[in-house]
């Protein structure tokens, strides 16, 4: 009988540790998590926050929603109407976004920059 109180002991004691283990884990809240808006398709307006040109990724900010956009083979760049290069993109600029939501992933179909 004592056997099987400590083995009992010894479970629960484990399985508390583990929980304690899977909080740990937990995405933090506060200034230092970075929180990526998932909005539906669609079009956007906003300004552009980030650009990461290694990466060819633009954070822009649409109406407090941080979205996080990766370039795709298919996205167009236009500026005036015409046709630009990722390298003119700078935060500040307020750019008009289309997207098209794949998943909890967000393409950006065509992002025009408006100013």
């Amino acid at each position: 009988m004592k056997t099987l109180s400590r083995m009992m002991m010894l479970t629960i004691t484990l399985m508390a540790l583990s929980g304690s283990a899977l909080i740990g884990c937990e995405k933090p809240s506060g200034s230092d998590a970075e929180e990526h808006a998932v909005v539906e398709s669609g079009t956007y307006e906003g300004t552009i926050k980030k650009v990461n040109a290694d990466e060819k990724e633009i954070y822009v900010d649409a109406n407090g929603q941080e979205l996080e956009l990766y370039f795709i083979d298919e996205t167009t760049l236009t500026k005036g109407g015409q046709p630009a290069e990722f390298g003119v993109l700078e935060q500040g600029q307020k750019v008009e976004v289309e997207i098209k939501k794949v998943g909890k992933r967000l393409d950006p179909i065509s992002v025009t920059i408006l100013e």
